[in-house]
């Protein structure tokens, strides 16, 4: 069972969130989808059986963080160094991280992280990264995680090498697609319709700044 789930996410800002957006999205467009992805996430993962949440953020914590989850600030420097010290914010524990750019994510893919039978986990992502990790001990994750290359189209099998490498046996979750482009985003939205995400996905497109982006 996951002691602790982590969803480590950033304040949707203008102008710092989801730029590969921009354009067609404006930059408000793009920091409400943001906003819409990260409040899916935390109600997903609000019902995922945990003895304990934690929420890794970036930026002006006031009203996104829920009621009996703890919160821990992302340290300066790459996603590596924020992921591993995410982990070891959790404490003792099996540990499972998921970021906010896969809303559409169910609670039965994160708790089909086995903790008995393997060391980690990890759900790749159709562009070349990953959308989670697990650790069954979160201690490993600076020897882990410090040093994978992120945000290159094979960071989740360079990540997969590293956990081979220490000798972890890995679970392989399920692949989902994260939310980088607007194509991206129209079949996220179109796989979840009744969400946040969703909403602020029509909410753009009805906008000028989208007139024509996707016929």
């Amino acid at each position: 069972m996951i002691h602790t789930l982590i969803v480590i996410a950033k304040a949707p800002v203008p102008g710092r969130v989801k730029t590969r957006l921009m354009p067609p999205l404006s930059a408000a467009q793009a920091a409400q989808l943001a906003a819409g992805a990260l409040r899916d996430t935390l109600r997903v993962t609000q019902h995922v059986p945990a003895e304990h949440r934690l929420l890794a953020f970036e930026g002006e914590l006031s009203g996104w963080l829920p009621a009996g989850w703890r919160s821990c600030r992302q340290p300066d420097g790459g996603l590596d160094r924020r992921l591993a010290a995410a982990f070891l914010a959790a404490g003792p524990g099996p540990a499972l991280l998921v970021g906010m750019d896969t809303p559409q994510l169910r609670g039965e893919q994160l708790t089909a992280f086995d903790t008995e039978q393997y060391d980690a986990c990890l759900g790749m992502s159709s562009d070349g990264g990953y959308w989670t990790i697990g650790l069954s001990d979160p201690r490993l994750a600076p020897s882990a995680i410090l040093g994978v290359a992120m945000s290159t189209a094979h960071t989740g099998a360079d990540q997969l090498c590293r956990l081979h490498g220490l000798g972890l046996r890995v679970q392989i979750l399920d692949e989902l697609r994260d939310v980088d482009t607007i194509e991206d985003a129209a079949e996220v939205a179109a796989l979840i319709p009744e969400s946040a995400f969703a909403a602020a996905f029509a909410l753009a497109r009805s906008q000028d700044s989208m007139a024509g982006a996707l016929g």
